[in-house]
């Protein structure tokens, strides 16, 4: 959308800055609105990326993580719970963000801010930085004159939401480096160390086991054509990252993640958890159950819990209890499904949310504590089982 830099004049005397808008006409029709008389609208050139040159892209390299966004809400949360002005107060932080991204949206941010915009707003005109659940926030802060207190209760919850992130990441991360690791010291195996136990068993006059049989030959497949198993796995993997980002397999991939044998009740209990820790700061916050949801469902980053938590925005559309809807959904576990319950009858569905959202919680810890214990026996089995047939053989056994 175009960017216009104007000059005009307020109840307040001269002002100035800019705005984004479809074109000229709107641009002033906007000012207008606001009780501002413009006297010059400009539409400000469009800065084209640099596509040259490592230095010239180092800039978009810098990505702001949510560690810089918990940092930036504590700060304003100071700031503004001390009394200086908003303006004044996003204006100092931009000269102190060590996040180029974050620094440069500050600044833009300032000015829209001088121009009159009110700061939802502005956040919502950019979406890769600020999430939706974070703009709504900031509008009821600033509908309710409490901004202070929507920073306070956004870092807050980010910074829950940034553990329950890594809950979920340590939770297929061993697992990959585990079968990452091992797949390696298979390729090293079959390349280099069967081949010589396979001039060893030519010595022997016994039949070799069904199991020794197939290990031979797959290393004989793996030293005769290497380079179609390496075009396989580049083949695999672009297609892996196609899927994984389209649509469908978006979806697919969320519904899988939450399935996956030992791995997939940490990632399920992560996910609720994080649904019913944001769904609670919504409706603490005074927004309604539907629109709760609804910023929810894009908060979660799984396709397949996000649908489900839309049919459950719709069942409460269409009149239905949360407790009715949330056991339509078939998620959440019995303890949880009371909880809804005893919030629907009481009206205190913040409070048992944040007691459901601990308890999920306490739950991945438990089972990440756990999980080594369960990956491992199954580990120990496939590396020492072709060993141990190795060994059999080379003692005349069958």
């Amino acid at each position: 959308m175009p960017m216009f830099s104007y000059r005009g004049y307020s109840a307040a005397g001269e002002t100035s800055g800019t705005l984004e808008a479809p074109d000229r006409q709107s641009a002033a029709q906007t000012l207008s609105s606001r009780g501002i008389m413009p006297v010059s609208l400009t539409e400000e050139a469009v800065k084209e990326k640099s596509s040259g040159g490592l230095l010239s892209n180092i800039h978009f390299m810098h990505h702001v993580k949510i560690e810089d966004l918990v940092m930036f809400c504590r700060q304003m949360y100071s700031l503004t719970k001390a009394g200086i002005p908003l303006l004044r107060a996003i204006g100092g932080l931009s000269n102190t963000i060590t996040n180029p991204v974050l620094r440069d949206e500050l600044k833009q941010i300032g000015r829209d801010l001088a121009g009159g915009m009110p700061m939802a707003y502005s956040l919502r005109n950019r979406p890769d930085i600020f999430s939706p659940l974070f703009v709504a926030l900031i509008n009821v802060g600033e509908n309710t004159g409490e901004l202070e207190g929507s920073f306070k209760q956004i870092a807050e919850y980010l910074s829950l939401d940034m553990e329950t992130r890594k809950r979920v990441k340590a939770a297929i991360r061993y697992p990959m480096i585990v079968i990452i690791f091992l797949a390696l010291a298979m390729v090293v195996l079959n390349i280099w160390v069967i081949p010589v136990f396979a001039n060893l068993f030519a010595k022997f006059d016994a039949e070799l086991p069904i199991y020794t049989r197939i290990l031979l030959a797959v290393s004989h497949f793996f030293r005769t054509y290497w380079y179609v198993l390496l075009l396989s796995v580049i083949g695999i993997s672009w297609f892996w990252v196609k899927w994984s980002h389209s649509k469908s397999g978006r979806y697919t991939w969320g519904k899988w993640q939450m399935r996956l044998p030992i791995i997939g009740p940490i990632v399920t209990q992560s996910l609720l958890a994080r649904f019913c820790r944001s769904f609670a700061v919504m409706i603490s916050s005074g927004i309604t159950l539907n629109q709760a949801l609804a910023l929810v469902a894009e908060a979660v980053d799984n396709d397949f819990l996000a649908e489900k938590i839309v049919k459950m925005k719709t069942g409460i559309e269409g009149g239905q209890s949360l407790a009715h809807v949330a056991a339509d959904a078939n998620i959440f576990s019995p303890l949880v499904m009371q909880m809804f319950a005893v919030g629907d009858e009481t009206g205190q569905v913040d409070t048992l949310l944040l007691e459901a959202a601990g308890y999920y919680e306490g739950e991945v810890d438990y089972a990440l504590k756990n999980l080594t214990a369960k990956i491992e026996p199954i580990l120990l089995l496939g590396i020492f089982t072709p060993m141990w047939n190795m060994y059999s053989v080379m003692q005349g056994q069958k």
